[in-house]
């Protein structure tokens, strides 16, 4: 290993989960000061998942991203919260989030969540970009017409829509996570984003969930087929669910995602 490769390395695996909370006292809004405290700790701790170089900030007032990586030029688009991330993760304009999910350009998503007793994060996230379909978008009643943005729709971001191997932790419950484990698993599922339309997309992320819910890493087609009413619901037009999971096994077997061991057997890789 280089100099320069270990000494990037070494910097990563100490990343400083404290904000510099000295950036806060100019600033009354707690609004504004968590805004400046996530963001420039995202800025100053984070890297790029893909390539795991430097990121860097875009100028104030982008519509589309906060970050992006000067040498694999990912965007990124960071949102923080206090506490708890739960289930549900807002995510602005309905209209806007629909847009993004038929651009190519759309941003990945920084999920930052910290506490603000003692001012650090708890957890950091990345999804991929290509993680995001419309099934895991939930449009939201529109504003009241009392409300300054009368009408205005937003959206939440369901988390229990996204697989496991779509949630890349760079710090879990405290924990840092190596540099190393963070661009591997991101490269793990790459191969989605040559997955031309949202529902081939929708198909395979949906397999990958069921086996998530397996809760074991090797598993039979037999226990696979046990989800056939749920996918059933979601696609009641499909009348060969079965032939279906088949399929798409083997999409993931030949992506690397799965291993075929052989009369039905299957291993997440």
């Amino acid at each position: 290993m280089d100099s320069d490769l270990l000494i990037r390395n070494c910097y990563f695996l100490s990343m400083n989960v404290k904000f510099n909370i000295k950036l806060a006292e100019k600033y009354h809004s707690p609004s504004q000061i968590a805004r400046v405290l996530t963001e420039d700790w995202a800025k100053r701790e984070s890297y790029c998942p893909r390539c795991g170089e430097k990121i860097f900030e875009y100028e104030n007032n982008r519509p589309v991203a906060d970050f992006y990586c000067a040498k694999c030029k990912e965007d990124y688009e960071l949102k923080s919260k206090n506490g708890n991330s739960g289930k549900k993760i807002n995510g602005g304009a309905y209209s806007t989030m629909i847009e993004r999910l038929n651009d190519k350009n759309n941003p990945n998503f920084f999920f930052l969540n910290y506490s603000s007793r003692d001012w650090e994060v708890k957890n950091f996230i990345v999804i991929p970009k290509h993680f995001f379909v419309p099934g895991i978008i939930e449009k939201r009643k529109p504003l009241s017409l009392s409300a300054k943005r009368a009408n205005w729709v937003g959206c939440n971001i369901l988390m229990s829509g996204i697989p496991e191997s779509g949630k890349i932790f760079y710090i879990k419950d405290g924990d840092v996570l190596t540099r190393e484990k963070v661009l591997n698993q991101w490269q793990n599922t790459l191969f989605l984003r040559d997955v031309d339309g949202n529902e081939s997309k929708g198909w395979l992320l949906d397999i990958m969930q069921c086996v998530d819910r397996l809760g074991t890493k090797d598993f039979t087609l037999a226990e696979m087929y046990v989800f056939e009413d749920v996918l059933s619901k979601k696609y009641p037009r499909n009348n060969f669910i079965k032939d279906k999971i088949r399929q798409q096994l083997q999409v993931l077997r030949d992506k690397g995602y799965l291993e075929f061991l052989g009369r039905g057997k299957y291993r997440l890789v």
